[in-house]
């Protein structure tokens, strides 16, 4: 019996407090020079209000857009993601974010295929 407490006790406190619907998003193929965005949406899942710390790309090319205001129980938001697409090629990118009071960080990851501009 004690056991099985134990067993359920951790599943409930390894649960994280927000989900995101999606936590990759494929563009597949844009045109270069032409910015393209994602709206990566998240739910609260928590009795408390989430808090989003930090939102941080792993390039310049990346800029990540992140509610400033805490979300409130029950309710969602949105991480804003845009590639610049200046260089043409495949890519990949990832913005992790960091929830106040979540040890571990939530990490969004954008792809697709910049197409080089006719000359």
């Amino acid at each position: 019996m004690l056991l099985s407490w134990v067993i359920c006790a951790n599943i409930v406190f390894a649960q994280s407090p927000v989900s995101f619907v999606t936590t990759t998003h494929d563009f597949g193929k844009v045109k270069q020079g032409k910015p393209v965005t994602f709206e990566f949406v998240f739910k609260n899942n928590s009795a408390k209000p989430v808090v989003v710390e930090l939102a941080t790309a792993e390039c310049g090319c990346t800029t990540p857009e992140y509610p400033k205001a805490p979300v409130m129980k029950g309710k969602t938001a949105i991480i804003k993601v845009t590639y610049n697409a200046a260089d043409a090629g495949a890519f990949t990118k990832t913005v992790t974010v960091k929830f106040a009071n979540v040890e571990q960080p939530i990490v969004l990851t954008i792809e697709g295929e910049v197409i080089a501009q006719k000359k």
